[in-house]
């Protein structure tokens, strides 16, 4: 019996105007070495809203040379960027 069940997930956070951050892409372990994270990026890059974004970001641990594929790189500039991790109070 085939069964219809979720094995991966990929989303770009955006304001749809300039800015998308591309976070919790995600293949369950059985399905990955399959092409799924390919193709969901194919599948995403290939929006017609997201060619005028001016900048993606993304962190990744492991899978640079997926992302590579796609055109990403590491920072140009890093120290124009700054990041805030989980600060509960000031």
């Amino acid at each position: 019996m085939l069964e219809n069940k979720q094995v991966g997930y990929a989303r770009l956070i955006t304001d749809y105007a300039t800015f998308a951050y591309l976070a919790d892409v995600f293949v369950v372990a059985e399905h990955r070495g399959k092409g799924l994270s390919k193709a969901m990026m194919e599948f995403m890059f290939a929006q017609n809203w997201v060619a005028p974004l001016r900048r993606i970001l993304l962190a990744t641990l492991d899978a640079h040379a997926l992302y590579a594929q796609f055109g990403f790189s590491a920072i140009a500039l890093p120290e124009r960027m700054m990041e805030r991790k989980g600060i509960t109070s000031y």
